[in-house]
């Protein structure tokens, strides 16, 4: 059933992320677009995984999602100039400190990104320690 939830999770930062940069025309930076592969992969690995009832699906969820909250977090640090961009990875014409959007004047989409992704990858720990129990 977590694995429903985690699936309609990925459908929605999915559908959001399309909506942020097709229906509201926000240009997503080079980071949201490698933050949206493994994003979207996700959206689509995980619904296979359940018809096909693979006992290793929390392994893929957790290796997905542990390299999306690492580019998540690092953009997330870049954003809120927290640190100093090292590696030149926005060579886009947007920066990825632009800031076009913040939910409560807190929440930056490189944020809802992180959460999306912690959140999926301690449900995919979950299930890789269950599976490692029975």
């Amino acid at each position: 059933m977590i694995l429903y939830f985690a699936w309609g999770l990925s459908l929605f930062s999915t559908f959001m992320s399309l909506i942020f940069s097709e229906i509201l025309k926000y240009p997503p930076c080079s980071l949201c677009w490698y933050q949206r592969v493994f994003m979207y992969s996700l959206a689509v690995i995980l619904p296979v995984g359940i018809i096909l009832k693979d006992k290793y699906l929390p392994y893929y969820l957790t290796t997905l999602s542990a390299f999306g909250f690492v580019l998540a977090t690092y953009h997330s640090l870049i954003y809120h100039s927290i640190i100093a961009e090292v590696l030149t990875v926005c060579t886009a014409d947007l920066s990825c400190k632009a800031k076009q959007f913040e939910l409560f004047n807190v929440f930056s989409i490189p944020v809802m990104s992180a959460l999306s992704f912690i959140l999926l990858m301690l449900i995919g720990l979950n299930g890789v320690l269950n599976e490692k129990r029975n």
